[in-house]
């Protein structure tokens, strides 16, 4: 029975026009999705970008542009700096402040429709093909829909006045880069063990006020446990922003309004006030289904300690993008696992044990924010190390495994308690 199904999959597949079938199909057009996008175009694979919303839209993130994310944007692409940071001011709970600086850019500022556009634009250069304005509403690996086994359907939701009736795209492998409330992570099981709310406000101020925080952001450590808040300079506009964990929303909002109030800018009118949860896999989530992967948000990857998400989508989504390329090209399940799992171990690898260091940091900065507020300010080798990190010279997990007096300074914090 078993070889008369395996004809007639492949008699389908044969009847199937190679034309109508994308190699690759990407669902989001961040950053994940973008990179993603351009790897797999890159490697000249047919491949098709979706993105419900048009581009450029606003999207909620500071838009700090870390080494790590640096290093990981396609080659010749220009970033769009809203400003070079050189100086640090830490503080906590507004009190204690102290400001760090380097004669070296530590790390840039964008905006974030504008750094996204021109990340799908390199994915359009290199073969891509966009659609914007369509929503996935799931994607099918069997049934009726789907021709044989080495497709995947995915199914856009009716858009328009009188269209009533789904399309459906068939592709050889999908990539879900759709955000942090993932319809393909819902898909894969995509499981969480660390959900934050992020509130920000883009303030547009005058000249002398911008002048004053030119070339440098401040971070003040919250009264919520893990809670922290930011203020990063673009022009004539200051991101203003906070997070905490999720279910402290009205005192989450009070931290905004007070850390905003505290710093003398309530009396300029927000051009934008928005919110978004930001979403941490567990250690044991999947991170593909079948010929289906998940990258960046949509996969719970970020940074759990400062929730930096840039970085882990541009890196989540380019090894995303190039195995989905081996998945297209994988002639039966066994060898689409296969190459899945190589992908899963890439991740877990190098960005897995990423955030396993940035939980045992949000551990500790929980539990004893002055402390570490006091280590960064008055230890010069600890702002070396954020120096370093933020330059993209080490990553926070290769600190800990390569200096020895990291590792036991991380030990020896973990172990105070109180």
């Amino acid at each position: 029975m078993s070889s008369e199904n395996d004809a007639t999959g492949a008699a389908a597949a044969d009847e199937l026009d190679d034309s109508s079938v994308w190699d690759v199909v990407v669902v989001g057009a961040g950053p994940a999705g973008a990179s993603a996008a351009y790897a797999a175009a890159v490697a000249g694979r047919r491949v098709l970008l979706l993105e419900k919303a048009e581009l450029p839209r606003y999207k909620t993130c500071g838009g700090g542009i870390i080494g790590p994310s640096r290093d990981s944007l396609p080659p010749g692409f220009e970033l769009p700096l809203q400003d070079r940071v050189h100086a640090v001011t830490f503080s906590l709970g507004g009190r204690m402040a102290r400001t760090r600086r380097s004669r070296r850019m530590l790390f840039g500022l964008i905006n974030r429709p504008e750094f996204d556009a021109q990340l799908v634009q390199h994915a359009e250069k290199a073969g891509a093909v966009v659609r914007t304005g369509v929503a996935v509403s799931r994607v099918e690996q069997h049934g009726p829909g789907v021709p044989d086994r080495r497709t995947v359907a995915v199914v856009l939701a009716p858009a328009g006045e009188g269209k009533e009736s789904e399309e459906r795209v068939l592709a050889r492998a999908v990539v879900g880069a759709d955000g942090s409330a993932s319809r393909i992570g819902a898909h894969v099981g995509v499981k969480l063990d660390q959900v934050d709310l992020g509130l920000e406000w883009e303030i547009p101020v005058p000249e002398t006020v911008a002048e004053d925080w030119a070339g440098r952001v401040l971070i003040d450590w919250g009264p919520l446990p893990g809670s922290y808040g930011w203020v990063f300079p673009k022009g004539r506009t200051l991101t203003v922003g906070v997070i905490s964990a999720r279910g402290e929303g009205a005192a989450t909002k009070r931290y905004l309004e007070d850390f905003v109030a505290r710093l003398g800018l309530a009396g300029f009118e927000p051009s934008v006030s928005s919110g978004h949860l930001t979403r941490c896999r567990s250690d044991d989530s999947p991170l593909s289904r079948g010929r289906v992967l998940v990258c960046g948000d949509a996969a719970g990857l970020l940074e759990p300690w400062t929730r930096e998400g840039i970085s882990f989508a541009l890196r989540s989504g380019r090894l995303a993008g190039e195995w989905a390329v081996r998945i297209a090209e994988a002639h039966d399940a066994v060898d689409a696992r296969r190459q899945a799992l190589n992908y899963a171990f890439a991740i877990k690898a190098g960005l897995g044990v990423e955030m396993a260091v940035g939980r045992r940091m949000l551990a500790l900065f929980e539990r004893r924010p002055g402390l570490l507020h006091a280590v960064l300010t008055g230890f010069r080798p600890a702002w070396t190390a954020f120096a370093d990190i933020t330059r993209g010279t080490t990553t926070l997990a290769g600190l800990v495994r390569t200096r020895p007096l990291a590792r036991r300074a991380l030990d020896l914090l973990e172990g105070r308690r109180g």
